[in-house]
């Protein structure tokens, strides 16, 4: 009889997916017709959060392994996940107020943020191709629904029709390449696939296959993380799930695909990283000069920030392309990533800062969405001006911002790999993105409103609010908060 496998690594996971089915039956069970048992699911949904942030700091910061190796545990992983849970914790926290409001009772909210978390979880640790698709695709439904929790409104049923059929056909690729790096590698293991790959060069290098099943799976991480040219689904998801989704959609699992893109490159494609590079460098470019380009013309904030992600997504991949730089060395790898994971972690932020003063964007107590519904803000609640100016200036870049150090680290690797004319496209498409962050400020301050927007603001849409700007504004006095926790995550990909 078989041992059981060291159940420690996974030990927060465990905890998840003990809470989603614990949640699930308090909400069947508990009677009460009003909110109050959407109330208490999402207080207890987003405490558990917190302890599982606590569980990942306590428990998987170390490098283990569990299930037959098949999934792992260490900094990297441990980083991920403390901001992952941090963005969803938060989202979760912000959403109770939109969904009071909208009359929509429904508890199952909660429930599918704690599984689609687990699912993101799981994708952050999954050390096998086999791992990395369950991850995946438990995250992927859970956020389909979540698009379109709101059944009676037809932007919200039509944002997850669409986020479905998407989400269908890139899962479809990243089947069928991982069919394919199968296929040629003999393993889904990513250790033993990178000692497959490290000495299966010979004198042509990889097969043409390999390198076909490598490009499938790199388009279905792309399209989760909403990389050009599998941005389709964006702006379009974005504009249409309620606006508390469309928070959790920005954050959290752009963190979780990111860094599975990060660990999946890196680690089990690393020694072929002269194939990946250049494809990274393309999505890249694109990235960041859609992202640049496509938002200036949009009325609608939610879509807006669905091109602002869309870009900040170029300037993160800026970092995986030094990661994938093979004649630097592991240090300027190493830097590379470092960078990537000091913007993301400023990218979740500023991001979760900005959806808190969206959501506080209401007239007559219903949320408004539009640009030009800015209009005066400064005079109706100079407070929430004040902090939306914060995350915009940061957005566009503008020192002694957190925004500016992000962009700055990851162009500075970008330099040091020898990728000049990727930093030079990047702060090129930087300063266009300049014209729609600082729009937002001049009509906030400048534009006289013909209604103004309601002066109250929930207690916990106001405290995230003020936290994420304190955050962004006090970056330079202490960045090592962030920076260490980066580079020692970053460090572990290559060590471990």
């Amino acid at each position: 009889m078989s041992e059981l496998p060291n159940l420690t690594p996974a030990l927060p996971e465990l905890f998840m997916a003990v809470v989603a089915m614990t949640l699930l039956m308090v909400g069947v069970f508990m009677k009460a017709k009003d909110n109050t048992v959407s109330r208490f699911v999402n207080y207890l949904a987003t405490g558990s959060m917190v302890l599982a942030l606590l569980l990942v700091t306590a428990f998987s910061t170390s490098e283990g392994t569990t299930f037959n190796g098949m999934f792992v545990t260490g900094t990297f992983s441990a980083f991920s996940k403390v901001l992952i849970l941090g963005a969803s914790a938060v989202t979760l926290l912000m959403s109770r107020d939109f969904f009071e409001r909208a009359n929509s009772n429904r508890f199952e909210y909660s429930v599918l943020a704690v599984l689609a978390t687990l699912g993101m979880m799981m994708m952050v640790s999954a050390n096998d191709l086999i791992a990395l698709y369950m991850g995946l695709e438990l995250q992927s439904l859970s956020l389909y629904v979540m698009a379109s929790i709101l059944r009676n409104d037809l932007r919200s049923t039509e944002a997850g029709l669409k986020y479905f059929v998407l989400g269908a056909l890139a899962s479809g690729m990243l089947l069928y390449g991982s069919s394919l790096v199968y296929g040629f590698a003999g393993t889904t293991n990513f250790d033993v696939m990178a000692d497959v790959f490290a000495h299966q060069g010979g004198v042509h290098g990889p097969s043409t296959g390999l390198i076909i099943g490598i490009v499938f799976v790199m388009v279905g991480l792309c399209f989760k993380i909403s990389a050009v040219p599998f941005h389709m689904w964006t702006p379009d998801v974005y504009e249409g799930a309620p606006t508390p989704v469309t928070a959790f959609f920005a954050a959290a699992p752009k963190v979780a695909a990111l860094s599975l893109f990060v660990s999946v490159m890196v680690g089990a494609f690393g020694e072929l990283a002269a194939q990946w590079q250049q494809i990274v460098i393309v999505i890249a470019v694109l990235s960041m000069a859609l992202g640049a380009f496509a938002a200036v013309a949009q009325n609608n904030i939610k879509r807006l920030m669905a091109y602002s992600s869309i870009g900040n997504v170029g300037y993160m991949l800026v970092g995986l392309a030094v990661g994938g730089a093979v004649a630097g060395g592991s240090e300027l790898q190493q830097s590379g990533i470092e960078s990537m994971l000091v913007y993301l972690t400023i990218y979740v932020i500023m991001t979760l800062g900005t959806f808190g003063c969206i959501l506080a964007m209401k007239r007559g107590g219903a949320n408004v969405e539009k640009i030009s519904d800015l209009a005066g803000l400064s005079k109706s609640n100079p407070m929430m001006a004040a902090a939306l100016a914060i995350f915009m200036f940061s957005m566009a870049g503008i020192p002694p911002l957190a925004g500016f150090f992000g962009k700055l680290y990851v162009f500075l690797a970008a330099v040091e790999a020898g990728l000049y004319s990727l930093a030079v496209i990047g702060v090129l498409t930087s300063v266009v993105g300049c014209f729609y962050y600082i729009r937002l400020i001049k009509i906030m301050y400048f534009d006289d409103a013909e209604e103004d927007l309601d002066r109250k603001v929930g207690v916990e849409i106001g405290s995230v609010v003020a936290a994420a700007a304190i955050v962004i504004l006090c970056f330079f006095i202490y960045p090592s908060f962030i920076t260490d926790g980066a580079s020692a995550a970053a460090a572990s990909l290559f060590t471990g």
